[in-house]
């Protein structure tokens, strides 16, 4: 296959119905928090690939957070593999979703929706978010509360960097535990995400990366802009980042 490395599944953990994340043993090339690979598998003789993110961070195993699309022609096959099975790997990462591409900030926002929590889990587990940023403030939006997933490393987290790190999660549909309840755009419109974190979004210290439904990514950008935050781009830095992830 080329381009594509022969990886072995080495563990995998069962979040919920449909929802795992894969620990896979492949050769790629270097690759920086955020970035994505393609992950195959030969279906009636020919490969079929789709991207995603890798969930962890450089030197460490390759994982991937993972959400079954039914009716996908991947997805139903990827999270039913069992560990030692073959999955191919696209040897070079690609992506500009990496904190190298953030902009000085003294508030860094990971919002994520579903399986978009991936790359910033990457970016948590490594040191430069720490060393850049006084806060850090991860906000994971689900539609049911069991499709929450990775809370104990994040509390194992925000106590290794106490004051540092704020996590919120949002449940939409059915009961929400201890969760908000509601939509992440919702939560910012009405300002219950900021007051949940104590803690304001505005031009003057913060940076937004988002990752998730486009939907969401979309209409979050749209309410955001009408408070002054803008797109970040190269020549024009701004306020968001964002990554369609579906």
């Amino acid at each position: 296959m080329n381009g594509f490395a022969e990886g072995r599944v080495t563990a995998r953990r069962d979040w919920a119905p449909g929802l795992i994340t894969l620990t896979v043993d492949a050769p790629v090339e270097p690759f920086v928090a955020g970035q994505f690979v393609s992950l195959g598998l030969e279906l009636d003789r020919q490969l079929v690939r789709r991207s995603y993110s890798i969930a962890s961070p450089p030197g460490a195993a390759l994982e991937f957070y993972l959400k079954e699309v039914p009716e996908g022609a991947l997805t139903p096959r990827l999270t039913r593999l069992s560990v030692g099975e073959k999955v191919w790997v696209e040897r070079k990462p690609q992506g500009f979703f990496t904190l190298a591409y953030v902009p000085p900030a003294r508030d860094i926002w990971f919002i994520a929706t579903g399986t978009g929590l991936g790359p910033f889990i990457a970016m948590l587990r490594g040191t430069e978010v720490w060393q850049r940023f006084e806060h850090v403030n991860v906000v994971h939006g689900v539609r049911h509360a069991q499709h929450l997933s990775y809370g104990d490393e994040l509390a194992s987290l925000a106590a290794a960097h106490p004051g540092a790190l704020s996590y919120t999660s949002l449940v939409s549909g059915g009961p929400n535990g201890s969760a908000l309840s509601g939509r992440v755009t919702t939560a910012v419109a009405n300002g219950t995400l900021e007051q949940s974190v104590g803690q304001l979004l505005d031009a003057e210290r913060s940076h937004l990366m988002l990752c998730g439904n486009p939907d969401m990514i979309l209409e979050l950008t749209m309410v955001l802009t009408l408070r002054g935050l803008r797109k970040h781009r190269m020549r024009t830095p701004g306020h968001i980042s964002a990554e369609k992830y579906w």
